[in-house]
């Protein structure tokens, strides 16, 4: 029997019971018929599979588009490289800030990774499609770069709250022990909520079009696609954005809060220059990150277009990645010294 003739007599069977209604009876079925090619893993598979429609589809000049969103993407992945490599290779940046700061270019890094490459195949190549099992694992990398990088956002936060509000127990409070476990807790915090916001919404069954109206799959979108009442679930992500980005937010902010309370108590001016070039860097970062977020995951998704979700997407997860080495490379003394250093090894013999 094949996978139409399940749904078929799914569609039949359903409407003969008569308390259930035709539209319920065929998203019944359309389960149902999905499982059966899964199980017998038929030739059939493709049905199931997603169709991604890309970046901004009515552009006319969309390969123009595309061509720089690929140049965007190879600076971004060539800096957050060199930070990465600059990092651990001066031993003089060996500091928790310096160790936070390469954390979020490995995070800038996989993230972009995961997005543009399948996003660029599917443009030149013209398939457009993405398999169940590649959307899931699309969105569960996306959804652990995202929530790890608000978690190391919120301790880089700390530390300089620790550095500039209590210099002296620095060293003690964020030893390399301390830092390591704040670290791991980011990942594996970040990696057990994404599994959850993942498995849960692939659950969902699907009606009508497979159409992902975005570049990537994410959990928005995804919950558009479904024909179930999804309410409750949109209420729970809010609930948990409001966790993993609210919060973290509030922290960053009352970190800086004193933080600048501190530096206007400061007498060295030097010093008091130093501090704020420091943390407007990392203010900036934060911004950057924080606003399209919010907007997009503490919002129900009907209340934007995918227009406005591509539009923040590429700012958040293209554009930011490539400036965010950037914005602390340019104002940071070490980092520079650190590449001056490289590139005179590799001039002088």
């Amino acid at each position: 029997m094949s996978s139409v003739q399940i749904q078929s007599w799914s569609i039949g069977m359903l409407l003969e019971k008569g308390n259930i209604a035709p539209s319920d009876a065929v998203c019944w079925a359309e389960a149902l018929s999905c499982l059966f090619r899964d199980m017998v893993g038929g030739n059939e598979s493709s049905i199931t599979d997603f169709i991604l429609v890309g970046l901004f589809p009515e552009f006319q000049h969309s390969i123009i588009l595309n061509s720089m969103i690929i140049f965007i993407y190879v600076l971004a992945f060539l800096e957050n490289m060199l930070l990465i490599v600059l990092i651990s290779g001066d031993s003089q940046l060996h500091t928790p800030m310096y160790i936070l700061l390469s954390q979020l270019s490995v995070i800038d890094l996989t993230l972009t990774s995961t997005i543009i490459p399948k996003m660029a195949y599917n443009f030149f190549t013209g398939e457009r499609t993405i398999s169940r099992i590649g959307c899931g694992t699309q969105s569960f990398f996306y959804l652990l770069m995202g929530m790890s990088e608000c978690l190391i956002l919120t301790l880089m936060a700390y530390d300089r709250h620790v550095a500039v509000c209590n210099p002296l127990h620095y060293p003690t409070i964020m030893g390399p022990t301390f830092c390591l476990h704040m670290v791991a807790t980011c990942w594996i915090g970040g990696s057990i909520s994404s599994f959850i916001h993942t498995v849960y919404p692939m659950h969902f069954p699907i009606c009508g079009s497979r159409e992902i109206h975005h570049f990537f799959c994410e959990v928005p979108v995804l919950i558009k696609l479904s024909c179930e009442d999804t309410s409750v679930y949109q209420l729970v992500v809010v609930v948990t954005s409001i966790v993993l980005l609210v919060v973290p937010f509030i922290l960053i902010i009352a970190s800086y809060t004193l933080i600048f309370l501190t530096v206007l108590h400061m007498n060295s001016v030097k010093g008091r220059k130093k501090v704020l070039a420091t943390c407007s860097s990392h203010l900036t970062v934060v911004s950057l990150f924080f606003g399209p977020n919010i907007f997009i995951y503490m919002t129900f998704t009907s209340s934007h277009s995918p227009e406005q979700d591509q539009a923040l997407s590429v700012f958040s997860n293209i554009l930011t990645p490539m400036l965010n080495p950037l914005i602390y490379s340019l104002r940071n003394k070490e980092v520079v010294a650190a590449l001056i250093k490289l590139v005179g090894r590799r001039v002088v013999p």
